[in-house]
């Protein structure tokens, strides 16, 4: 069988890391699983063509590298600041957003911000 088709039938992050032997903490994937295997598919997706070009000793190396690049890039940075999935990248995009200027109605009518309601 190939690496690919053995790589195909992992579900876990944990069974590509130990697949791939390649060394984690527990705490760290627990927290980053699903934007670690969302980088490595990124990765992966870039350099398909160069993939099917090669050995499988070569591809398993390369996914090992990946998977590695990946956990590092996360552990480094952080999920956040990776923004690879939409709800961060438009996390960001709100915060670059301006702001309506906030005008007080007591601005606008004098005064509206009476609690006597205008009543004497």
């Amino acid at each position: 069988m190939s690496v690919t088709a053995d790589l195909k039938r992992l579900s876990s992050a944990e069974e590509f890391f130990d697949y791939l032997g390649v060394a984690y903490e527990p705490a760290v994937v627990n927290v980053a699983r699903l934007h670690i295997l969302k980088r490595l598919a990124g990765l992966l997706s870039a350099n398909a063509a160069e993939l099917e070009k090669q050995s499988d000793d070569e591809v398993r190396e390369r996914f090992k590298s990946f998977l590695e690049q990946a956990y590092e890039e996360l552990t480094q940075e952080g999920p956040m600041q990776q923004r690879l999935f939409k709800v961060h990248k438009d996390a960001v995009a709100e915060e670059k957003r301006p702001q309506p200027a906030f005008v007080p109605l007591s601005a606008i009518a004098p005064g509206a911000a009476d609690s006597s309601g205008g009543r004497d």
